[in-house]
């Protein structure tokens, strides 16, 4: 499979005021490398708050205008500037936003959803495509004319998950699709993003739900303080966690409730308060004396990546 997006060394930060208006430099996300192939699932997996929307947001050139952005995005091999991302955002490149609220409450469902056009010709045919994909996810041709509010959620989502795919797109970035959605409707929104799979487009999904991250992904990105610390395919997730490399993303396998909900102390640092070394360091048992005051990059061992001095650049031990 050919790589449709590749996300190299990128950092985002904000300029933050602090007492008497002086200035810090606030990183949010740091160092983040990771890529999402034709016909894959990539799912971006870290705790609610920790920046991962910010990834979505600056892959799409819809950063506000206060951060800094540092790196490569890379769509099939070309770098994009941020001209290069309003042209291609919303057609080779579409947002499933986390919430419903992005539906216009005040606009008719297929009015939305086509967007507008003064072309009667062009009108038809985006109404005609319209009404093809909308079949395809059960939304019968009386959706068409309801307004959000007469939706139920699942139709709601559906709705979200067919207008991204109006524009025929070869990326799909999906931003927390699921919170507060039923059992039945989580089912039925990750049988979507396997369907847009078998249709070759990648998909990159970004989730704070393991649960929904192991039921579709092909491969897991891990996010720990704004820092990809270990991608992983989604099959190493078994067992015991034998096959998983960094200690947080075992950690993480092992609290959940199927594995005996096995807790670590401590808590993820917020964005400030990030240490100088391994920012999993005051939680890890295996840390080295380095880990305190020099961060691991992020290596290849084969199919995989992680960041942690336990491996060398060569899959050696670091001990």
């Amino acid at each position: 499979m050919e790589s449709l997006l590749d996300v190299e060394n990128v950092s985002i930060s904000f300029i933050q005021y602090t007492k008497g208006l002086n200035q810090r430099n606030l990183n949010v996300i740091t160092d983040l490398t990771l890529d999402v192939k034709e016909g894959e699932i990539l799912a971006v997996l870290g705790s609610s708050g920790s920046g991962k929307s910010l990834l979505a947001h600056a892959i799409l050139g819809i950063l506000p205008e206060n951060a800094n952005l540092n790196g490569n995005i890379k769509y099939n091999g070309k770098t994009l500037s941020q001209k290069d991302k309003e042209e291609i955002r919303g057609k080779e490149i579409s947002l499933i936003p986390q919430s419903v609220n992005f539906l216009d409450p005040l606009m008719k469902i297929s009015d939305q959803a086509i967007g507008y056009t003064e072309n009667d010709d062009e009108k038809a045919e985006k109404k005609a495509k319209q009404r093809e994909i909308f079949e395809h996810y059960n939304l019968s041709s009386e959706v068409d004319d309801m307004y959000p509010f007469q939706l139920s959620g699942g139709m709601a989502r559906r709705v979200l998950v067919s207008t991204a795919l109006l524009s025929s797109p070869k990326l799909v970035i999906a931003d927390e699709p699921t919170p507060g959605l039923d059992e039945k409707t989580v089912k039925e929104t990750l049988n979507h993003f396997r369907k847009m799979k078998e249709d070759g487009v990648g998909v990159l999904l970004i989730t704070h739900d393991i649960h929904a991250a192991l039921e579709v992904a092909d491969r897991i990105s891990i996010f720990y303080s704004g820092y990809v610390i270990e991608i992983a395919q989604t099959k190493d997730f078994s067992g015991d966690g034998e096959n998983l490399l960094h200690p947080y993303t075992k950690a993480l396998f092992k609290a959940l409730p199927a594995n005996g909900f096995e807790l670590t102390k401590g808590h993820q640092p917020l964005h400030g308060e990030i240490p100088e070394g391994c920012p999993f360091y005051d939680r890890c048992e295996m840390a080295f004396e380095k880990c305190k005051n020099e961060r691991p990059k992020l290596i290849s061992l084969g199919n995989k990546k992680v960041r942690c001095f336990k491996y060398g650049e060569g899959g050696e031990d670091g001990t």
